[in-house]
């Protein structure tokens, strides 16, 4: 289940409202709904949260290009929405999908021999793949440091990392009210 919000800042503060990602297919369709609640081109941040496994932010400053972090991209990858994020983040495109998915040996044998290659030199290699998104953090941990939130204290959080930022931000009412 997925817990999705945006944060506009105001004069006044921060107006939350909760969002359906329904339509969301592309961080480009993500950044245009934060733009849509923006108050005077001002900063938006939207939250993503799936179950306490991992989170995402993004922020979106009038019509710069938006910025993001995810807690964990290899659990978010699991995710429609955090595949999105991840996707974007490691700058592929379904393009790519298509492309690798055509380069693909599918029957998995060379002159009628199964293939066999133990030498994996990256134990997280064979895991992850070579192409896998990373087990933790990925993306701008900066992003929030002018807000109050510092690269440091964004890579620590775990458990309910969206009502700490929300402290921290000054509008973990706002955020409740939405939750």
């Amino acid at each position: 289940m997925y817990f999705a919000a945006l944060l506009a800042r105001t004069e006044d503060g921060w107006e939350a409202s909760d969002t359906e990602l329904d339509d969301v297919e592309t961080l480009t369709d993500l950044a245009d709904l934060a733009r849509e609640a923006a108050v005077d081109d001002d900063t938006v941040v939207a939250f993503i949260e799936q179950e306490d496994a991992w989170f995402g932010v993004i922020r979106v400053d009038g019509e710069d290009d938006p910025r993001v972090f995810l807690s964990n991209a290899a659990l978010a990858a699991r995710s429609s929405y955090g595949a999105m994020l991840t996707d974007e983040l490691l700058g592929r495109d379904d393009e790519d999908a298509t492309d690798d998915l055509d380069s693909l040996d599918l029957d998995g044998t060379e002159d009628g021999e199964p293939e066999s290659d133990n030498s994996v030199d990256d134990p997280l290699e064979a895991v992850n793949g070579s192409d896998g998104p990373p087990h933790g953090p990925l993306g701008d941990a900066g992003l929030l440091a002018d807000l109050g939130v510092g690269e440091r204290e964004l890579l620590a959080l775990d458990g309910d990392a969206l009502s700490t930022i929300a402290d921290s931000l000054g509008c973990t009412e706002v955020l409740e009210a939405v939750r």
